[in-house]
């Protein structure tokens, strides 16, 4: 049996204490898990927190705030939508700089050393001791919680549609990036189109996988998660100066949650 099944009238790290909320170490509960919506939303890169006991020091302010440390705006839109649908989001509590949940980890950039030529000072010199208790005290604890909210998504009925929310920097490099959301995929191709078409019609500029694509392997979480569970996935990424302050970001949640809404997949029988 989950272990919030016990525990989901917990409300922590939150103001809204209209919503069922679970605190661990390394992610977030936020919503009710045995919600009958058929959206399950996750957000990998939902905070720039650094865990103790790990410590910063000054030079690794810029990379933990900037969009190397986390996706800004993103953990908003998730909360958002959850109001909207009365639905679920997990969140992780760590820095993708402390390691990344959404690569595998074999990946190479799974624990960054340096940021723009800069080490970051929780990293620098790391062995594999350290690497391998960061897998199972963020990494492996935040995908278990998928799964198990998943499991009962899934024992409820209907379709169920895994949905990750993640926000890009608007210029990477010389690169501007003008489109405003994109569609990530590797799988669903149909279901990512009409995705697509929705948030055009609610005026968004709206590229498929774009900043970068799906099928690279770069939407590893929701590929991890939909294909063991058998259900549809996609990634959504939303320019971050679009959702740079939490007003704006629970804007364009409202102005996407239709989008969403429009997907025609069955809902639970119950």
């Amino acid at each position: 049996m989950p272990a919030w099944v016990h525990s989901a009238k917990v409300r922590a790290m939150t103001a809204d204490t209209s919503i069922p909320t679970l605190v661990r170490d390394a992610y977030e509960v936020f919503g009710d898990p045995h919600h009958l919506e058929q959206l399950v939303i996750t957000c990998e890169h939902a905070s720039n927190r650094v865990p103790p006991p790990l410590t910063t020091v000054d030079d690794d302010s810029y990379a933990l705030g900037a969009h190397w440390g986390w996706d800004i705006g993103a953990a908003e839109v998730a909360r958002e939508l959850v109001r909207l649908k009365g639905c679920c989001a997990i969140m992780s509590r760590f820095s993708r700089l402390v390691i990344d949940a959404n690569r595998p980890t074999d990946h190479g950039e799974l624990i960054r050393r340096r940021v723009e030529g800069t080490p970051l000072s929780f990293n620098d010199g790391i062995d594999n001791a350290e690497v391998e208790r960061r897998i199972q005290t963020y990494y492996e604890p935040y995908h278990r919680a998928i799964d198990l909210l998943c499991g009962e998504r899934i024992d409820a009925g209907g379709d169920v549609v895994l949905f990750s929310v993640h926000s890009f920097t608007p210029q990477l490099g010389d690169f501007i990036r003008d489109m405003e959301m994109g569609v990530l995929f590797d799988a669903h191709d149909a279901v990512a189109g009409r995705f697509a078409g929705h948030l055009d019609d609610a005026g968004f500029k709206v590229a498929l996988n774009e900043p970068y694509s799906g099928r690279t392997g770069l939407i590893f979480a929701a590929s991890r998660h939909g294909n063991a569970h058998g259900v549809i996935y996609l990634e959504l990424e939303i320019r971050q100066d679009l959702v740079a302050t939490t007003e704006q970001a629970r804007e364009v949640a409202r102005r996407l949650e239709p989008a969403l809404s429009r997907l025609q997949v069955r809902s639970s029988k119950r």
